[in-house]
């Protein structure tokens, strides 16, 4: 098996997936081993033991299909070579805002659209999982995003779009849980996990659902004075409040929301300092992009690749397992 550990760096990785070949028999050694101990498994009809043709590719004897090594990842149905979606992958991994299309094509020497199509693909395989909770402390908060007037011509202004106002601005909610991990000393160092959606609008309706369905119940959930929390309490949690309209930031050294808040900020630069401006309809992908980059910020840049490696080929790993790999490391 290949050891992603070698690749600390563009360079040692370049150096290594330096053909089509090497590229190919990565993903065939990731996705179903090496040697005596390979298992081909036929991504059509799911049976195992399928047989290697002279050409490299695979024959399934029980529904007689041909198949290669890319069908079932995001690498299927591509013209591009392999060397340049490695490349991609370790660009996108170890950005820490992010790469726009722009400086993608330029980097690989693909067109722009070609560059957006990949960061689009990379992005589909960063989505939340929708399985994985949290528990413990939680903090939340909401943040707009866009609709900023004063670029605009004061007779091109919408009226009354401030503060959490919607009609030009999209809400986003996020949940944030205080974790702690050991470090390479043996000490433990506070961590946290965030997770983030696009929502319709940020009323109790709409909010509350959302923290009953990924916040177990008996959490310490940390929110500021919005109305739409206020029933928290009723639902099973120990609610505690920052009142920021009182200009309240910290209370009794443990109720603010200042590290969801960060999130908010770090999210704001990715978007203003690299992409620019986000449509709509393509924002949830760009919040599970920085989710992903927040949630594994402890992890080495030879760590992340691998990750978002195995999850190119259809290997996905659960977060719960992801964090228990941090505090291990």
């Amino acid at each position: 098996m290949i050891d992603f550990s070698q690749f600390d760096s563009l360079i040692s990785m370049t150096m290594y997936f330096n053909n089509e070949d090497t590229c190919k028999q990565a993903i065939i050694e990731t996705r179903w081993g090496v040697g005596d101990n390979q298992d081909v498994v036929c991504p059509y009809c799911g049976e195992h033991h399928c047989v290697t043709r002279k050409d490299g590719r695979f024959r399934c004897n029980h529904c007689k299909r041909n198949f290669s090594c890319k069908v079932g990842t995001i690498f299927e149905d591509t013209n591009l070579s392999l060397q340049k979606w490695f490349i991609a992958m370790y660009l996108i991994s170890s950005h820490k805002k992010g790469i726009s299309s722009c400086q993608l094509s330029h980097d690989i020497k693909v067109t722009q659209k070609t560059a957006w199509y990949m960061l689009h693909k990379v992005r589909a395989l960063l989505a939340q999982d929708d399985a994985e909770g949290f528990s413990g402390e939680i903090e939340c908060d909401e943040v707009y995003i866009g609709g900023k007037e004063k670029w605009k011509h004061q007779s091109m202004r919408t009226p009354h779009t401030q503060g959490r106002s919607t009609k030009t601005k999209t809400p986003v909610f996020g949940m944030m849980e205080r974790s702690e991990i050991e470090n390479e000393k043996g000490e433990f160092e506070f961590m946290s996990y965030v997770r983030a959606m696009v929502v319709e609008n940020t009323n109790r309706t709409t909010i509350e659902p959302i923290i009953s369905q990924f916040v177990e119940e008996g959490s310490t959930v940390f929110t500021d004075e919005l109305n739409s929390y206020n029933h928290l309490a009723d639902m099973g949690y120990n609610h505690k409040i920052c009142n920021h309209g009182a200009l309240q930031y910290v209370v009794d050294g443990e109720t603010y929301t200042n590290n969801i808040e960060g999130f908010w900020s770090h999210f704001r630069r990715m978007i203003s300092g690299c992409y620019h401006d986000v449509s709509d309809e393509h924002l949830q992908s760009y919040i599970d992009e920085a989710v992903y980059r927040w949630n594994t910020r402890k992890m080495s840049e030879s760590e992340r690749f691998a990750h978002m490696f195995e999850k190119s080929i259809g290997l996905v790993r659960k977060w719960s397992e992801i964090k228990v790999g941090l505090i291990a490391a």
